[in-house]
């Protein structure tokens, strides 16, 4: 079965935003939008953004480095906001893999934004609705569009070419190679989300460690989202291996408040009636059973973000 999906080269991506502002540029205008914006240009932006950028540093001086962590729905095998779904609004597309939300089965009861662990779900006061990241499948099919431009828009307009895009179930896809060769790795693994969009990691924090510590760093042999390591790192990779853990598990910890401010109503939002916010059972919210989270060992709480296995993000080259 085909598994569209994205993965990010964190090794060359400079944190410029191409990817952030393409995305919104044509989602605003295609079948996904309008994406609305409610404070554009202050300190927290509290708009509709599907892709977004986390920057923060790692490591110790003088060997510290910068990351920019691009962050969008992850199109994920066994996706968790899908079966929490009381109208079956959030669903997953047979053909391509795709995750998608039907704004006409909405009804913005924000359940699949707290059931996503990563913060992915993108709540439109203005419109009432939940909105994610499309992989932009209004254009990836649009037989007018030539054919090495069919890519979401992110993709076509990164600079580094730091995003590729194609079926991650295809062995013989760039992407697939990609994972295999560079040691591409998914979030959270132990979630069992399975996500289809993946991370090459950064192969500079090895280069800093083997500079200052004898101990060889082999690199990894990947199944995909199953990596496996061979080597040990030097005292100093180690060290920065460790720092990158500390600061992801607050980048994450970051993520999902901001996912959970995102799903609070904001002063004169758009409020759903109770009427509209009952399930399709006429049960209500309160007593449907489907209208209950049950992700995939969530139960309807946000994992922690302790214990966040996500070395390899850094650590392999």
């Amino acid at each position: 079965m085909t598994q569209l999906a994205l993965v990010i080269d964190l090794d060359v991506c400079v944190g410029c935003h191409a990817c952030v502002t393409s995305c919104k540029q044509w989602n605003t205008s295609s079948a996904a939008g309008p994406l609305s914006d409610h404070d554009p240009y202050g300190p927290e932006t509290s708009g509709v953004f599907f892709n977004r950028v986390q920057t923060f540093e790692v490591g110790q001086y003088p060997d510290t480095q910068v990351v920019h962590f691009p962050k969008s729905c992850l199109h994920c095998e066994e996706p968790p906001c899908v079966p929490v779904c009381p109208t079956g609004a959030s669903y997953k597309r047979k053909e391509d893999g795709i995750v998608l939300v039907d704004a006409d089965k909405c009804i913005g009861c924000k359940y699949c934004a707290w059931a996503c662990p990563y913060g992915a779900r993108e709540f439109d006061e203005q419109r009432g609705i939940m909105t994610k990241c499309t992989l932009c499948v209004d254009r990836i099919y649009d037989e007018s569009t030539p054919p090495e431009r069919r890519n979401p828009a992110c993709v076509n307009a990164c600079p580094t070419h730091a995003r590729l895009f194609g079926d991650v179930h295809d062995p013989d896809s760039d992407i697939s190679r990609a994972i295999r060769e560079r040691g591409g790795y998914a979030l959270m693994p132990e979630l069992g989300t399975r996500p289809a969009n993946q991370y090459l990691p950064r192969r500079a924090m090895v280069a800093a460690g083997m500079q200052s510590g004898s101990a060889q760093s082999t690199p990894a042999r990947v199944t995909r989202g199953n990596p496996a390591h061979d080597g040990g790192e030097s005292a100093a990779a180690a060290e920065l291996v460790r720092e990158s853990e500390t600061i992801l598990a607050r980048l994450f910890g970051g993520l999902r408040g901001k996912a959970r401010k995102r799903a609070q109503p904001a002063a004169g939002a758009l409020q759903m009636p109770k009427a509209a916010q009952s399930c399709a059972c006429g049960a209500g919210q309160g007593g449907c059973a489907s209208a209950k989270p049950a992700g995939p060992g969530l139960g309807g709480q946000l994992p922690a973000a302790a214990g966040l296995p996500v070395s390899r993000l850094f650590a392999e080259g």
